[in-house]
C-alpha cells in the first residue's frame, strides 16, 4: 500500500494523541481503576466489542500468527495467545505497547506476544492467519480505511475482524458535543462511515475481491458506538 497523505497525517495525530495527550487516561480507562460516568460507558462497550471480535476467531489458535493491529494496551492480544496463537501485537504509541508489556500475565497459556512499536502495514511483520483491528480504523477516512484493509489482506490467508465508526445520529451528536472541548482535550476526530460505503469500496479493490463480508455487529451504549465486521477469503 502506497500510503496516501491523509493517512499519514492522521497517523501522526494519533501518535501524539494517544503517546503523550491521551496516555494517563489511555492507562486509567484500560485498568480496573474507577472511571467517571462516561468513561465506564466506553469501558464497558470495548470490553463487549473486545469479546465479540474474539467470538469470531477460532476457540482454538494453536500454531496460528495472529496480528493485533493497534493492541493499545494488549487486552485482546492476551486473549489470543491464551488460545494458542503466535500474536504480533503493533501499535504506534511507544507508551501503550509498554504499558502492554508491563500488564502481560505471567501465564499466557500456549501462545506467545511479541509486543512492537510501529505501523500496522508494516510489509516486514509478514503473513497471518487472523488479523485484528479493534477501533484502530475509526479515526481513518473511508477510502483509507479500505486500502489498509486491501493491503493487510493481501498478508492474510483466514480472516480479517476489525471495526469502524458507524454514521448514526447518536455518534453525530457525539461529535458536535466533542467540539466544544477546548482544542487541547481533543481527541483526533473520529470519522463515521456507513457500511454500504465500506462495501462498495471493498467491491472495487483488486486485492479484496477474492474476500467477502460476512459478519457484522454494532455495539453501542452511553459514549460509545462502534460496528464490527468480519471479511473472509471467499
Amino acid at each position: 500500500m502506497q500510503q496516501t497523505l491523509s493517512y499519514q497525517h492522521r497517523r501522526g495525530e494519533l501518535q501524539v494523541y494517544f503517546d503523550r495527550t491521551a496516555a494517563d487516561a489511555w492507562a486509567k480507562l484500560t485498568s480496573d481503576a474507577p472511571v467517571g460516568r462516561i468513561r465506564a460507558t466506553v469501558r464497558a462497550g470495548r470490553d463487549q466489542m473486545r469479546a465479540t471480535l474474539l467470538n469470531w476467531l477460532p476457540a482454538d489458535l494453536t500454531g496460528c500468527r495472529l496480528l493485533d493491529a493497534g493492541c493499545g494496551t494488549g487486552a485482546l492480544a492476551v486473549e489470543a495467545a491464551k488460545r494458542g496463537a503466535h500474536v504480533t501485537a503493533i501499535d504506534i504509541s511507544p507508551t501503550l505497547v509498554n504499558l502492554a508489556r508491563e500488564r502481560i500475565p505471567q501465564d499466557i497459556g500456549r501462545g506467545n506476544i511479541d509486543f512492537r512499536v510501529g505501523d500496522m502495514l508494516d510489509p516486514e511483520l509478514g503473513w497471518f492467519d487472523h488479523v485484528v483491528a479493534m477501533d484502530s480504523l475509526i479515526h481513518y477516512k473511508a477510502s483509507d480505511i479500505a486500502r489498509t484493509l486491501s493491503a493487510i489482506a493481501a498478508r492474510c490467508s483466514g480472516s480479517i475482524v476489525f471495526t469502524f465508526a458507524p454514521r448514526t445520529p447518536a455518534l453525530t451528536a457525539m461529535h458536535t458535543v466533542g467540539r466544544l472541548f477546548p482544542r487541547s482535550d481533543r481527541a483526533p476526530a473520529i470519522e463515521p462511515v456507513t457500511e454500504a460505503t465500506l462495501r462498495g469500496l471493498f467491491a472495487d479493490d483488486a486485492h479484496l475481491s477474492g474476500w467477502r463480508a460476512h459478519r457484522t455487529r454494532r455495539v453501542a451504549g452511553g459514549f460509545y458506538i462502534s460496528q464490527a465486521m468480519e471479511l473472509t477469503r471467499a
